[in-house]
């Protein structure tokens, strides 16, 4: 969503303000907190570049196929599937 220029030049504002976030929020527009958390984090733990965070998912492969299908044959009911399955 955001170019790797855009994720430095926030942490370097983050720094410049004193390491407020709210500083360079009202300054840019952008990001959220957690957002520059996660930058400034991926920034510290790298060699001064910034890639995209990638998220564990939440799902494995097995589980979504049986899910689907647990839906599918039983009524196609979210909130039965949800009891079941967990």
């Amino acid at each position: 969503m955001y170019s790797e220029a855009d994720r430095l030049h926030a942490i370097e504002l983050y720094f410049k303000y004193g390491k407020k976030i709210v500083a360079v929020f009202r300054e840019l527009g952008y990001p959220t907190e957690r957002h520059l958390r996660r930058w400034i984090e991926a920034w510290n733990a790298g060699d001064g570049t910034v890639k995209n965070v990638k998220r564990k998912p939440r799902y494995s492969t097995v589980q979504k196929p049986a899910a689907v299908d647990h839906y599918l044959t039983h009524g196609r009911c979210l909130a039965f599937t949800c009891r079941e399955l967990g």
